[in-house]
């Protein structure tokens, strides 16, 4: 297993940012690798991130402004070749389609529950794990 996992954290709200950073806590379960953020505030620093590799999950606020979280899943899964898994956060349960739509991996709803976020992004862990094996 990997000693560090790098998280990019998409919001224009430090608060959302704050909330998934004390969810993870150091890491998201025991079987999982130590976590490193990286906060993003625009999705432009998104982009450019992507860009430069090394992401290993991808956290989008589906409710951030001016771009949503739901359209900048869709536009990385698009655009960025090898694109890391992404979990979304949703607004509400009814928006999980709108989810389905942007191609996020997994989604959970706002403000962020730790052990359903915790848990999530755990699964992505792994399957990422998995397959880099």
């Amino acid at each position: 297993m990997q000693a560090t996992a790098t998280v990019l954290v998409y919001s224009d709200d430090s608060g959302t940012r704050e909330q998934v950073r004390l969810a993870t806590g150091r890491r998201p379960a025991p079987d999982s690798p130590v976590v490193e953020f990286i906060e993003c505030a625009t999705h432009e620093a998104v982009v450019r991130t992507l860009d430069q590799g090394g992401v290993d999950v991808v956290v989008l606020d589906g409710e951030a402004v001016p771009m949503g979280g739901m359209g900048l899943c869709r536009q990385i899964k698009d655009e960025v070749f090898r694109c890391p898994p992404v979990l979304l956060l949703i607004g509400r349960p009814q928006d999980a389609w709108l989810a389905t739509w942007s191609r996020a991996d997994a989604a959970v709803t706002l403000p962020v529950e730790p052990v359903e976020f915790a848990g999530a992004l755990a699964a992505l862990l792994r399957e990422k794990r998995l397959q880099s094996a």
